[in-house]
């Protein structure tokens, strides 16, 4: 949709039709389920997530897909799982004309939560 500078999740999500907020809004909830601890925001115009300062995911709506954000070190992970989506360095496009992988968003927000976690860590 329009780049605008959003007050939060909420209002960004709002701006689309019914059926992509439920998408959107599942999303979100896949990603505090797993990450509590996550800090959400909006950040480059879409929802953001930050975990111990770090990235963590991102995610958008747009007219024909939903645009989710897991770095590159999520794509490289799941490379395989991917292999149906347009994906770019860091970024992976689910068509809304398809069903929504669920289970492999979850697989990835657990991923991402766990890298990040661990790379703490060792400092």
């Amino acid at each position: 949709m329009e780049a605008k500078n959003y007050k939060n999740t909420e209002e960004y999500i709002l701006q689309f039709p019914k059926d992509v907020q439920i998408i959107l809004k599942k999303i979100r909830e896949i990603v505090l389920k797993n990450t509590p601890n996550a800090i959400e925001s909006i950040s480059y115009g879409m929802p953001a997530f930050k975990l111990l300062g770090k990235p963590l995911v991102y995610f958008a709506g747009y007219k024909n897909h939903i645009g989710f954000y897991a770095l590159p070190s999520g794509n490289e992970a799941f490379k395989k799982q991917l292999s149906n989506y347009k994906t770019g360095k860091g970024s992976i496009q689910f068509p809304i004309s398809e069903e929504i992988p669920w289970k492999l968003i979850n697989d990835i927000v657990k991923f991402r939560t766990k890298e990040i976690e661990a790379k703490l860590k060792k400092k």
